[in-house]
């Protein structure tokens, strides 16, 4: 059945990346509910995000290639590539330092669940209380602005959290306008995620098998492809009806994963 279970998780790792539902926290549950164990470490769970990361790639090709060639000449492409890696600065200090106390501690089912609340009720907040955005193009985003986003991007290291969610409510309490906060998340997820995927896989190398490398593999190539879906259509969607149904939604998942572990723990004992 691993087989199976790599398609089920890669469906919701890809579905669920670029949302501000946590992807992290609904992999954990996932691995709950399915009993699926992975390779160790968690390693699945990190490297087949890097396969939804892909799809950002994709969708985005030619803009990314069209900066990639013109930052020798273009102050503005190179505004965009000195923004994102800022951003990214942040998670990959803190990460590298806490790295195994975040496995070890963090990536548990009951702090998912709570931190979807959490969440939850944060963004119901923000979308009330955000400033008017006065940064409409990530070329025009201040050095300031990345670098606090990047600092945001890193509550998204307490799983349930959710990545996108904490970039995207830290952008608009930037006064970010929401399309840009969202292509941004997108962007910035490219490096912070290639750098995770390298990471767990150079701390976990020894111990993968090759059935876990196939494992790993059908996670990795579903999740890219069920991104791809999410990624056309997200920016599309938050612009007609905001952020408030993702937040109601993970207050409800969070809320019956508590009754599903209080249940589990109580027939457990």
């Amino acid at each position: 059945m691993d087989w199976m279970n790599a398609v089920i998780m890669g469906l919701v790792e890809g579905l669920t990346e670029f949302l501000p539902v946590s992807s992290t926290g609904h992999l954990l549950l996932m691995d709950e509910i399915l009993g699926f164990k992975g390779p160790s470490g968690n390693v699945f769970e990190i490297v087949i995000q890097f396969g939804a990361i892909l799809a950002v790639v994709a969708v985005y090709f030619q803009r990314l290639w069209q900066i990639a060639v013109k930052a020798p000449t273009d102050p503005a492409a190179r505004r965009f590539i000195w923004a994102v890696l800022l951003a990214f600065l942040p998670s990959m200090l803190i990460g590298y330092v806490a790295h195994g106390f975040i496995k070890a501690v963090l990536f548990n089912p009951w702090v998912v669940a709570v931190s979807l609340i959490v969440g939850g009720f944060a963004i119901l907040w923000i979308e009330k209380k955000a400033p008017q955005p006065d940064t409409y193009e990530i070329e025009a985003m201040s050095f300031k602005t990345a670098l606090y986003i990047g600092l945001a991007q890193c509550l998204a290291m307490i799983p349930g959290v959710s990545r996108s969610g904490a970039t995207i409510m830290g952008s608009l309490l930037l006064k970010v306008e929401r399309k840009v906060a969202a292509e941004f998340s997108f962007f910035l997820a490219i490096p912070t995620m290639a750098a995770a995927t390298a990471y767990d896989l150079y701390k976990n190398f020894g111990s993968l098998t090759a059935n876990d490398g196939l494992t790993i593999a059908i996670g990795f190539v579903v999740a890219f492809f069920s991104a791809l879906v999410v990624v056309k259509t997200f920016v599309a969607f938050i612009g007609k009806h905001g952020f408030a149904p993702f937040a109601w939604y993970r207050i409800a998942v969070g809320v019956l994963a508590l009754v599903g572990l209080g249940v589990a723990g109580s027939f457990s004992v």
